[in-house]
């Protein structure tokens, strides 16, 4: 599984989700590309983000599964990624 997860340096909900989803990432195998929503504008812009941040949108084989965007609990992430299969 592969994880694209777009945020900003002034996005509070950001932040905190950077350290749930840290958290996670202590107990499964998942690639995660970090991209900024200001400094990767190019990037980004292939994804079709909306102003709503953070964003993470799910890979697996190559093909996007999930996107989620907003504030998120540890939950409710491990749930996805429990759905999709590491």
């Amino acid at each position: 599984m592969k994880v694209v997860k777009i945020n900003a340096v002034w996005c509070s909900g950001c932040l905190i989700m950077n350290k749930r989803w840290n958290n996670i990432l202590k107990n499964y195998d998942i690639e995660t590309v970090n991209l900024d929503f200001d400094m990767d504008e190019e990037e980004v812009q292939q994804y079709n983000v909306g102003d709503i941040l953070p964003v993470f949108i799910f890979f697996k084989n190559g093909i996007e599964v999930k996107r989620l965007v907003g504030e998120k609990t540890e939950e409710e992430l491990i749930n996805i990624i429990e759905e999709i299969g590491e």
